[in-house]
C-alpha cells in the first residue's frame, strides 16, 4: 500500500489527519484534469466549466456528476450539497450568514477546531463552552442560536455523539452545526441520519482526495439564508443553493472533479487493518505512560497526553528521526497525535515508540 502513494519513503508519516495524502491513481486523475484546463483555458472555463457546474437537461455535466458521486457516498440529495475548498470555508459561509445579535450564544466545547471557534467570535457570538453531554442535558437556553460541535475532534481525536446532540438542538429550535472535517473516509456516513442542519466536511483528509476538496451540506429549509463567501455569476433571483455556491470566479476545479476517483480508490483500503494499527499505537504509547482522554476514539487517530517538556519535540521527531507526528498544547496540556493512513504499518509505530523513548 505504501507504494500506492507519493510520500517520501524516508519519512514515517503519522500525520495523515492534518493534510491527508493522495493515492497515485487519484493524483493522476487530478493532474489529467489540470492538463485539460491548461490545454484550453478559454474553452475549459467559458464552455466546459459552466456546463460542469450547472449541467444541461440532456447531459448532466462532469461537475454535477462529481457532486452526485459524493452525495451518494454521504447519503444525501445532490441538490443539498456543494463543493467548497475545505470544511472551514463551508462553515464560514454559514456562520457569517447568520445575523447574530449582541448576547446571542453558541454552545460548543473546548475540543473544537480553533479556526471555527474564532469564526463564531468574529461573527459576534458569545461562546458557551461545555462538555458534549452538557449540551444535551440542560445548556440550551433562550439566547442559544446554535450548537456547534465536531463529529471527530481534531486535537483530542474523539468521536462525539452528534446524532443525540443534533436531535436535542433541533427539538429546541436551535441550529445544529457539525464540523465533520475528520469524518468522511474515517467514519461511515449517512448525513440524513446525523440530524444536523448544517454539515461541512473534507474530502482531502481520510477520503484521500486532492487538497482543496471539501463540501457543505445544508438542509433545504436553511439554504435560502446561507450566502456564498464570494458572490459571482451564480447569484440570481431564481438561483438554487448549488448555483449560488457553485461559481466563485476563476479557480481550478480539478480537486473537485477527482473526488469520484478518490471514492473509488478509498473503497479498496483495509479499514480494519488501519484501526488495528491505531489500536497498537495507543497500546504501545500507553506502555510508555502516555494515555488518551476518555471517550470513544476516532478509528484511525489517537491523541495521547505527554508530560510537560520540550516545545521542540515535534521538530526533533522530524529532524532527528524523520517522523511526522504533531505535538501541541491543548487546554494547558501537551499532546501527541498519531494518524494512521492506509500506508502505515506496525513498523511505523515501533519507530515512533523508539524515538519517544530516546527523546523523553
Amino acid at each position: 500500500m505504501r507504494d500506492g502513494f507519493l510520500l517520501d519513503p524516508d519519512v514515517v508519516h503519522l500525520n495523515h489527519g492534518s493534510f491527508g495524502a493522495c493515492p497515485v491513481p487519484v493524483f493522476e486523475e487530478y493532474q489529467r484534469v489540470q492538463r485539460e484546463l491548461e490545454e484550453g483555458p478559454t474553452d475549459f472555463f467559458t464552455r466546459k466549466v459552466a456546463k460542469w457546474f450547472w449541467g444541461e437537461a440532456e447531459r448532466p455535466g462532469r461537475m454535477l456528476e462529481a457532486r452526485a458521486s459524493l452525495a451518494a457516498f454521504l447519503g444525501v440529495r445532490v441538490e443539498d450539497l456543494v463543493f467548497v475548498p475545505n470544511a472551514t470555508s463551508g462553515l464560514n459561509a454559514v456562520i457569517r450568514s447568520l445575523r447574530l445579535e449582541p448576547g446571542d450564544e453558541v454552545l460548543t466545547t473546548a475540543h473544537e477546531y480553533g479556526a471555527i471557534s474564532m469564526t463564531w467570535e468574529f461573527a459576534g457570538a458569545t461562546l458557551v463552552v461545555c462538555e458534549p453531554e452538557e449540551i444535551v442535558v440542560d445548556r440550551i437556553g433562550p439566547r442559544t442560536r446554535a450548537v456547534s460541535i465536531s463529529h471527530v475532534t481534531s486535537a483530542t481525536t474523539l468521536v462525539f455523539p452528534v446524532e443525540e446532540i443534533c436531535a436535542a438542538a433541533r427539538a429546541a429550535g436551535v441550529l445544529a452545526v457539525v464540523d465533520g472535517a475528520h469524518a468522511p473516509g474515517q467514519l461511515p456516513l449517512d448525513l440524513e441520519s446525523v440530524g444536523a442542519d448544517v454539515y461541512a466536511g473534507n474530502c482531502h483528509k481520510w477520503l484521500c482526495a486532492p487538497k482543496g476538496a471539501g463540501f457543505l451540506w445544508v438542509r433545504p429549509e436553511h439554504q435560502e439564508w446561507v450566502e456564498p463567501l464570494v458572490v459571482s455569476w451564480g447569484w440570481r433571483d431564481d438561483a438554487d443553493f448549488a448555483e449560488r455556491h457553485g461559481w466563485a470566479g476563476t479557480r481550478d476545479p480539478a480537486a473537485y472533479l477527482a473526488v469520484p476517483k478518490a471514492i473509488e480508490v478509498h473503497a479498496t483500503f483495509d479499514a480494519e487493518r488501519q484501526r488495528a494499527v491505531a489500536d497498537l499505537a495507543e497500546s504501545r504509547l500507553a506502555e510508555l505512560g502516555f494515555s488518551r482522554l476518555p471517550g470513544e476514539p476516532a478509528p484511525f487517530m489517537r491523541a495521547v497526553e505527554l508530560p510537560p517538556g520540550d516545545r521542540e519535540l515535534w521538530q526533533r521527531l522530524y529532524t532527528e528521526y524523520r517522523i511526522e507526528a504533531p505535538v501541541y498544547e491543548w487546554e494547558g496540556r501537551r499532546f501527541l497525535r498519531v494518524s494512521i493512513g492506509p500506508y502505515n504499518d506496525e513498523e511505523d509505530v515501533e519507530r515512533l515508540v523508539a524515538a519517544l523513548e530516546a527523546l523523553l
